[in-house]
């Protein structure tokens, strides 16, 4: 059996993070199957949204403590975000239902039914596992797949008394509901922030692809994670091509300019990350489902080439490509295109080869990101005619709307006052405040020129709507009736003013991420334009029978995108990033009998 230093000297519990995609299911599973196998005692708790830990071991599983069946020994849990979010709505709510008016009411239960609500809430169902001892006795070992974010974390280690300040509706912050109930059970959360800070109890795996972008991804939770006293941190490398997917005769072009690609991006690990005791895990040729696949994870002797497939795996009916969907934007004359997803899913590129075409026909065209990554200029890595790029700076924004708030609303105050206030905009919540604000002027700029706008991964936009909503619910209320306005809110509920375009790659988890990002939207009243299904193996038609295998996999993922959405692009795997106007103008091309057939 190989070595797989991550599970050394293994404390009670194991957080496992990283974007959608990476594998934080699979791996997360697959060690919980290994420590039962062991005899060790093992709950594993889910908190994605759109957890598949059932779905893994072919058992229902929910929000109550469920043995698996075929695995002695071990226990799961997926926490329902909905479900948290009811009761933790109930909690602040119901003691006043009773004592407020119903418009009170309501506009409470509105500001509880956001992003940030929801992760709060979700942390409110584990924090006891970590904080309450007697909860977690009966096992040896916890499993999380999904650690808390950075911005959890941070609203958790506030002082206690901003709350007032926000509960008293001095607070221009998004999610006013969840922090003013932070103090109810700020025991539990002491309880769970020293469990999590303590390397001898907690340990934090960083799940990562060998692609530049998610260890860039590992590398900025790393360090937010870390600077909050998480130390004890590992790295696994998921999903590395092994080497027998590029043997053969003749080789396979594109398996090979892929391992030479992977091994390039783990060369160029960071120093923060190359310094963690690093596992490596092999990309399997089928998905990880069921207990043969979750124990050949970690068993070389129990994977197996697959034979070459007579039955080329292609693509299901209603595809498009890329240059189809520029054809229907630029008919609109101008507009705002978001091209949202999960961090690594390639919403960069999709957003620089959008705006790249569109100025190659002569429009004037705004190209910007909320993100704070800002791989834009990466992406494009030269200038070109009628692109304009710009970056909503978050640092700049939030320092800018510190000190505005800090001179307008400060100078009524004393030293005390102040103080408080100070604390208060020190929330991740005002943060997302404060980009909002520059956000909104760029919405209003697709009123007379295009605008691309690559936004920051899912979690970050939500929270982004979040405040753009709580504006727009603000300005109504203020507003005369009768009288005429547009917020931002509008615009993006308007089809003919702006497009999202989600994306996401041909696997299942992206696929469900997606899908929950698109359900958020449609509550906010915002119809997905596209879909744009980046990397697709079955797309580019690869002649190794390693890739044919996973080309095959990616079916029902790919089915699954036409039934959620009309309109969807499809972009091979290719074999060199697409980088440089020269390599994302190929992405935009005229299709060919060659590469991709017209559905449309």
């Amino acid at each position: 059996m190989p070595r797989l230093p991550f599970l050394d000297d293994l404390p009670r519990f194991l957080f496992f993070t990283g974007k959608g995609g990476v594998g934080k299911t699979s791996l997360a599973c697959a060690t919980a199957v290994r420590l039962a196998g062991q005899g060790k005692r093992v709950l594993l708790t889910s908190t994605d949204p759109a957890s598949n830990v059932g779905q893994v071991f072919g058992v229902g599983i929910g929000n109550t403590i469920t043995p698996v069946p075929t695995v002695p020994g071990l226990d799961a849990l997926e926490i329902d975000p909905q479900q948290a979010v009811d009761a933790y709505r109930a909690t602040i709510i119901d003691p006043v239902r009773d004592l407020l008016p119903a418009a009170e009411i309501s506009a409470m239960t509105e500001q509880l039914s956001g992003a940030c609500t929801t992760e709060i809430a979700s942390f409110n169902e584990f924090a006891s596992l970590l904080a309450d001892e007697s909860a977690t006795a009966a096992y040896d070992h916890v499993l999380f797949d999904t650690a808390p974010t950075g911005h959890t974390v941070r609203l958790l280690q506030l002082p206690g008394e901003w709350t007032t300040y926000l509960s008293d509706g001095k607070g221009d912050v998004s999610c006013l509901g969840p922090v003013a109930g932070l103090d109810r059970r700020r025991h539990d959360y002491a309880g769970a922030l020293a469990a999590l800070t303590d390397p001898t109890r907690t340990r934090l795996v960083l799940v990562t692809r060998p692609q530049g972008s998610s260890i860039r991804e590992a590398a900025r939770t790393y360090a937010e994670l870390h600077e909050l006293g998480m130390t004890n941190a590992h790295l696994v490398v998921n999903g590395v091509m092994p080497a027998y997917a590029v043997s053969g005769t003749p080789a396979d072009e594109l398996a090979q300019a892929v391992r030479v690609r992977e091994e390039a991006a783990l060369e160029a690990v960071p120093d923060a990350l190359a310094a963690l005791p690093r596992t490596t895990v092999p990309l399997l040729a089928v998905n990880t489902v069921g207990l043969p696949a979750l124990r050949a994870l970690f068993d070389p002797g129990a994977r197996s080439q697959p034979a070459p497939d007579a039955e080329i795996a292609s693509l299901p009916a209603g595809f498009t490509g890329l240059r189809h969907l520029v054809d229907e934007v630029e008919s609109d004359g101008h507009g705002l295109v978001m091209c949202m997803g999960k961090g690594g899913v390639g919403k960069t590129t999709v957003a620089a080869a959008l705006a790249l075409e569109l100025a190659s026909r002569g429009h004037e065209v705004l190209l910007t990101t909320t993100d704070p990554a800002a791989h834009l200029n990466e992406t494009l890595q030269a200038e070109a005619p009628h692109l304009t790029v710009e970056r909503i700076d978050p640092e700049v924004a939030i320092e800018g709307y510190r000190t505005r708030v800090m001179a307008s609303k400060g100078k009524a105050l004393d030293d005390a006052g102040r103080a408080v206030l100070a604390e208060d905009l020190k929330s991740p919540c005002t943060d997302e405040v404060a980009v909002f604000q520059q956000f909104s002027h760029v919405v209003f700029r697709a009123r007379k020129q295009f605008v691309v706008l690559d936004t920051a991964p899912t979690g970050h936009t939500l929270l982004l709507l979040d405040a753009t909503g709580s504006y727009h619910r603000e300005i109504t209320r203020q507003m005369s009736e009768g009288a005429h306005f547009v917020t931002p809110l509008m615009r993006l509920q308007d089809p003919a003013q702006t497009k999202v375009v989600i994306v996401s790659l041909p696997e299942t988890t992206p696929v469900l991420e997606a899908e929950e990002l698109q359900d958020d939207l449609v509550r906010a009243g915002i119809t997905p334009w596209a879909w744009v299904v980046n990397g697709s193996l079955a797309a580019a038609g690869p002649s190794s029978p390693f890739l044919q295998a996973r080309a095959h996999a990616e079916a029902e993922p790919l089915t699954r995108v036409t039934e959620l959405c009309q309109r969807v692009a499809v972009l091979p795997l290719l074999a060199s990033e697409p980088v440089g106007a020269a390599a994302l103008s190929e992405l935009t091309r005229p299709l060919t009998e060659g590469n991709l057939v017209d559905a449309h």
